[in-house]
């Protein structure tokens, strides 16, 4: 007789059969059985439910961006075409950012160029700035347009629509074109123009894979710097510029001298990135389903007025099919008689029916609980999300003020302020500034820039000539009164100055303000009116204000 087998204690297996291992005690998800993980940040665990299967890739920004970037850019303008919240947030940046214009501010480093010659001193930089300001506008604001490679537009446009596609393309590009065959009487005043080029046509030769030199059209060196940019001579959909579509010609960054032709401005996000993303990428998949939701509470809430009102009867659809069966006719005398009775009965109330219904009838009305109750606190949130991504408040979102009070709305204004001049300095030391240094250069070649004896060439000290500023919209008030006196109080203790104040609630020049004010003066002097209070002092009590009263008695 062979040995007693001993009796083994149940135990838990696996699939596979393996021993489930016990888990140890007065372990958690932060104590000793969580320590023995292979994954010492919860950031990088695959095995939760919640991170199993988000398993990016980590690629170079060009590799991120440039294959994919037609989809993204034909996505961004659908919703751009079809999305009144899209069209009305973007509109809103440009109008704040930009506005109609950005007027130029010249402000030559004199105190750099002294080391040329003492004699650039801050009168001539005065001198240079009211010139070179007076030039620029002949310029820019052609009434020809001659500032543009086709002649349609001011500076000032061409930037806002540069600005339209880096927001929502992530591209501005912009050439510049030396025609000094427009240049004379009843044309041209100089031979620098300016095209803004769709970015669709910024792309490699025959769509080739990006290279370690030519990534998405931007051929680079082995430094890093962007050379050249191959631009295709049409766009690639243009089906009546098939054959132009599909030439790309290539354009040097800048030519030997400095002279720059190609002007390209995109958000840099990451170090070694040559193309941008629209501003509002992020957000493109909530906006596209905020669009659906609003379409289908509107056919919810169409299809329920439509089908709105109903009239129900005492028979049943088994009664029915039971009158039908035994043929007893109670359903056709029925039928017979709530015909004859709204025959009989058609009551009238001022030339309209009233309904009147047979004995058993009764009327229904469909409950159209659309929109949703919890639908405008959604669309709310997802306007949110948009304004958070694009760097605006609710309200400029929405257009609904009515949820704010004063600090709260000046709080997220002044915000959003800051948001609205980083992205007007991004675009003019991208865009503006090199455009017009560019300009200037045919200035100082023409020989009419008041210099000093000693001075260098532009080429010389190109940074210092072209250094300037760009005065864009105001940023407005809410209470202007209030407004009004913090910057009167600033600029009283020091803390402020009257170019900034102007420069920042105006958008104007300090300097022509004061010149209008002194024309102002002089045309009050001149009519015999007493001063208002602004001029200085008790409207009507100075001597002069005395003098020009009894002048005016006298007349």
């Amino acid at each position: 007789m062979g040995a007693p087998t001993q009796a083994t204690a149940p135990m838990l297996v696996d699939t596979s059969g393996r021993p489930l291992r016990a888990r140890m005690e007065g372990s958690n998800q932060y104590g000793e059985g969580h320590a023995r993980s292979v994954f010492p940040y919860e950031a990088a665990r695959w095995q939760s439910q919640e991170m199993g299967d988000w398993l990016p890739w980590i690629r170079s920004p060009d590799s991120e961006i440039n294959q994919f970037r037609d989809r993204m850019v034909a996505r961004s303008r659908d919703l751009y075409r079809n999305d009144g919240w899209i069209v009305g947030g973007i509109m809103r940046i440009l109008d704040n950012t930009l506005g109609c214009d950005l007027r130029l501010h010249a402000s030559p480093d004199y105190r750099a160029l002294q080391r040329f010659d003492k004699a650039f001193d801050a009168v001539w930089a005065d001198e240079y700035r009211k010139y070179i300001e007076a030039r620029w506008r002949t310029f820019a604001y052609d009434v020809l347009h001659f500032n543009d490679v086709s002649q349609q537009q001011t500076i000032g446009q061409q930037f806002y629509l540069a600005m339209s596609h880096k927001l929502i393309d992530g591209d501005s590009l912009m050439l510049a074109y030396w025609k000094p065959e427009l240049v004379g009487a009843g044309g041209a005043s100089y031979s620098t123009c300016f095209q803004v080029v769709d970015p669709d046509r910024l792309s490699n030769p025959y769509q080739m894979v990006d290279t370690k030199h030519l990534r998405n059209g931007v051929e680079l060196d082995d430094d890093g710097i962007p050379v050249a940019y191959h631009i295709r001579r049409a766009h690639q959909n243009d089906w009546y510029n098939s054959v132009e579509s599909m030439q790309w010609e290539r354009i040097e960054r800048r030519d030997p001298d400095g002279w720059q032709r190609v002007f390209h401005g995109y958000e840099k996000k990451r170090a070694g990135q040559s193309r941008g993303i629209g501003i509002f990428a992020p957000v493109i998949s909530h906006m596209k389903m905020l669009a659906r939701y609003y379409g289908v509470e509107l056919q919810a809430a169409t299809l329920a007025s439509v089908l709105g009102t109903y009239v129900t009867s005492p028979y049943d659809p088994a009664q029915v099919q039971d009158a039908i069966d035994d043929g007893s006719g109670d359903l056709s005398r029925y039928q017979s008689l709530r015909g004859e009775w709204h025959k009989e009965r058609p009551a009238l109330m001022g030339g309209v029916r009233v309904p009147t219904l047979a004995p058993g009838e009764d009327i229904k009305q469909v409950n159209a609980a659309h929109p949703h109750a919890e639908f405008t606190p959604f669309a709310q949130e997802m306007q949110g999300v948009f304004a958070a991504c694009t760097g605006q408040t609710r309200e400029q979102v929405s257009m609904d003020w009515s949820k704010s009070n004063y600090s709260n709305l000046r709080g997220a204004l002044a915000d959003a302020f800051k948001t609205v001049v980083r992205r007007r300095s991004e675009f003019c030391t991208e865009s503006s500034t090199p455009m017009y240094a560019t300009w200037l250069h045919e200035e100082f070649d023409n020989g009419d820039v008041p210099l000093p004896r000693n001075a260098p060439r532009y080429i010389e000290a190109r940074t210092e000539y072209s250094r300037c500023g760009w005065l864009g919209p105001g940023r407005g008030f809410i209470d202007k009164p209030k407004e009004i006196q913090g910057s009167a109080m600033a600029m009283d203790i020091g803390m402020g100055t009257l170019k900034r104040e102007t420069a920042e609630l105006y958008g104007e020049d300090w300097e022509e303000q004061l010149d209008q004010r002194a024309i102002e003066r002089q045309a009050y002097a001149s009519r015999g009116l007493p001063y208002p209070a602004w001029i200085g002092g008790p409207a009507g009590n100075t001597d002069e204000d005395k003098t020009l009263a009894s002048k005016t008695e006298a007349k």
